[in-house]
Parts: structure tokens; sequence; C-alpha cells
């Protein structure tokens, strides 16, 4: 375990019936936090290199690019960077779409079922079975109720991102502490004024947690519902599809990366806010 900046007081021995003073410990700040990581991707670069060398040296390098070429294709070569990008705009939109209607209809759920013991008993158990419904099995249906287009691939997006938001607020509406309740109840405060004054601001953490999470899986749920949908403004999830269809794997594993990137980018950014909102005094970790 990690010891930042903590002090220990060593009591008296039995030996040198010496007491000692408080000890300060103290870690250089940094010098643990990108070390690791930087370590593990040289590593992954390393045996990735490793691995293309093996397909090359059997005449089968077109499985299995080299890491430079993938960069390449990523950010350099006309045509690739021609589809991948474009593609990339309309997965952002479907993405940030179907997250913001996620976060409506989770907060409006999880609001709904903290009203009441009977609500969530009732509602809950349907959101579970949202969450465990297999995604690639429902598409088609999605699709032939909706339409293969933008609002069939927003449709799967919800559904992908929408069980966090309900889960993470519905338990911080929830953990709210019993005394101030009581307090509330006391001065017979309406269940808005509960809601609003009270337990809106304890379930904030929470929330911010599950929109952080929902954010990222909104961003599969862009890339899976238009890999699947296959029509309307092509996508990354499209994008991938006709790449590897050609077996032009450097432009595939471009299009790959490109996709993880904005993941990342995604969950950083929505946990950089998350901690503007509530970090200066909830740890969100």
């Amino acid at each position: 375990m990690a010891i930042d900046n903590q002090t220990f007081t060593a009591g008296a021995t039995a030996s040198s019936g010496v007491v000692s003073g408080p000890v300060v410990v103290r870690r250089r700040p940094g010098r643990s936090t990108w070390l690791p990581p930087l370590l593990a991707f040289v590593a992954i670069v390393g045996v990735w290199y490793a691995i293309a060398a093996g397909f090359d040296a059997q005449k089968r390098g077109f499985l299995w690019p080299y890491p430079h070429a993938v960069l390449y294709a990523a950010f350099a070569e006309p045509t690739a960077v021609s589809q991948i990008y474009p593609a990339l705009m309309n997965t952002v939109l479907v993405a940030l779409t179907g997250l913001v209607i996620a976060v409506v209809l989770g907060v409006a759920i999880a609001v709904l079922m903290a009203q009441a013991r009977w609500m969530e008993r009732s509602f809950f158990p349907y959101a579970v079975i949202l969450q465990c419904v297999p995604i690639l099995a429902i598409t088609p249906l999605i699709g032939s109720i909706v339409g293969y287009n933008f609002v069939g691939k927003v449709v799967v997006t919800v559904i992908i991102s929408l069980f966090p938001l309900i889960a993470n607020t519905l338990f911080g509406l929830q953990a709210t502490d019993k005394g101030q309740r009581e307090l509330f109840q006391l001065q017979n405060a309406s269940r808005w004024t509960l809601l609003a004054k009270l337990q809106a601001p304890a379930a904030m953490p929470s929330f911010v947690v599950g929109l952080r999470n929902a954010a990222g899986l909104s961003v599969i749920g862009a890339v899976i519902g238009d890999q699947l949908m296959g029509q309307g403004s092509p996508g990354l999830g499209t994008a991938i599809a006709v790449f590897s269809s050609r077996i032009q794997a450097p432009e595939t594993w471009a299009a790959l990366l490109i996709a993880s990137l904005f993941g990342v980018a995604v969950f950083l950014i929505f946990g950089l806010l998350g901690r503007l909102a509530v970090g200066k005094w909830f740890d969100l970790g």
C-alpha cells in the first residue's frame, strides 16, 4: 500500500525504553504514477512487434500489421483518413445523443423508484433484465421497429448505457443519512423539498460515477449499433466492417484505435467534469 504524507508514532520499546517521536514518511509525488503505465505500454508494443514479425515470417503479414503501419493508416494515409474521421463524427453524434437520452431516462427512473420501496421492487428487476438482454440478439428487432438508421443506433446506445445511470443514481438517492431524513420529516418537508435539498445533492457523487461509466458504454453502443445496423450515415462500426471485409488490416486496426481513443477521451472528460462538480468534498477515485 502506498504511503503518502502519513505520520506514525512509535511506542516505547521494551529493550531500549526509548520513546520515538513522530516519524513522517513521504512518498515522492508523481514517481510511481507514470512509470508503470509507460513500462506496460513498452511491453505491449514489443509483444505486438514480435507477433507481427511472426505473421510476417509466415507470409501472413496482412493479418497482423506492425504498430507503425497502424499509426500511419490512422493519422497519415489519405484514403484511410478520409473514411475514418467522417465516420468518427457520425459515431460521436450517435454516442452523445444516446448518452443524453440515457441520462434523462436514467435519472427519471431512479427518482421514481426512490420515492417508495414498492416502486423499486416493481421496476428495478426490469432494469436488470434490460441490462442482461444480449444486444446482438435484439438489434434486428430494434431495426425492424424503428428502422436501421440513426434512430435505431441511438436506441442501441441508450439500452447499453442506461443501467449504470439507474443503479448509481438510485443508490445515491437512497444513501442519505437517516438522521437527516428524520430531521426533514420533523419539519414537515414535502417530497419535493426532501428530493431537491437532501437526496439530490447527496446523490451527486454516485450519479457522476454512473455518468462516467455510461459515457464509456455509449461509445461501445454507438460502434456496435452502427456495425449491426449497417445503414444510414456510416460510423466507425461500418468502417471497421468494410476494412475487415477487404482484409485491410492496418486500416481495420486504425479504425479500432480511433474508436478506443474516442472512448478513453469520453471517459476522461466526464471523469474530469465529475471531479469539478463534486471533487471538492468527495473523492471519486
